[in-house]
């Protein structure tokens, strides 16, 4: 991957050019950022990705590319929160690393479905059930499998469908917030409210069941 030369700026520099509203100033500043985001971009997609390495380099040159695009209007966007702690350019390049994993935790899960969490099947993936023990004796396998389906029978009793979708969907799928959030039409915050209320519940429903928390960790961590 090749880039043009590129000017080498102070904080002030980079600040003062990039505010410079349609000045050739800016034009040359912007152009800088975008070549240095996409270099670290590619760099971060291209090292520290282990599941793009499928990926030809040319793809990831164009993901890079996309992504410094998105990036550069990102820092543009923040450049009053930059406060001058540390270089120009390390901040720059941590935002479009954020957005950059942002935008492929988006594309991982674009087909997520809210649907598929409420459809018939076990809930608890296999390596919980099987806990943390490399040889249970069958009494704790039993054991363990009858706490698992009162869990699960909790989780759908004693919860209401949005609960059993969010708390099923970031406790046990692994879908993260954000993703979430957009697709059920709610904000970070809003959620993050819907997952406690949901984890209090289920808590208070398996108490009631004499299902109590250091017994769950006592029982899956041995």
């Amino acid at each position: 991957m090749t880039t043009a030369n590129i000017t080498d700026r102070s904080n002030e520099e980079w600040i003062a050019a990039l505010q410079h509203k349609g000045g050739a100033a800016q034009s040359d500043a912007l152009a800088d950022l975008r070549q240095r985001l996409q270099r670290s971009i590619y760099f971060y997609l291209s090292q520290d990705r282990s599941d793009l390495r499928g990926l030809a380099a040319q793809e990831l040159a164009q993901m890079a590319e996309d992504l410094a695009q998105d990036a550069t209007l990102r820092v543009m966007d923040n450049l009053a929160k930059f406060r001058g702690e540390s270089r120009f350019t390390t901040w720059a390049t941590k935002v479009a690393i954020r957005l950059a994993i942002s935008d492929l935790r988006r594309a991982r899960y674009k087909d997520f479905s809210l649907d598929e969490l409420t459809a018939d099947g076990e809930l608890l993936p296999i390596s919980t059930r099987l806990g943390a023990s490399a040889a249970p004796t069958p009494e704790k396998v039993a054991e363990r499998d009858d706490v698992l389906e009162k869990i699960e029978l909790a989780l759908k009793e004693a919860l209401t469908e949005r609960q059993y979708q969010a708390l099923v969907a970031v406790a046990l799928k692994g879908i993260p917030l954000d993703v979430l959030a957009e697709r059920m039409g709610t904000n970070r915050n809003a959620l993050y409210k819907l997952i406690h209320d949901a984890r209090r519940k289920l808590k208070t429903h398996l108490e009631a069941e004499g299902i109590s928390t250091d017994y769950m960790m006592n029982l899956f961590g041995n």
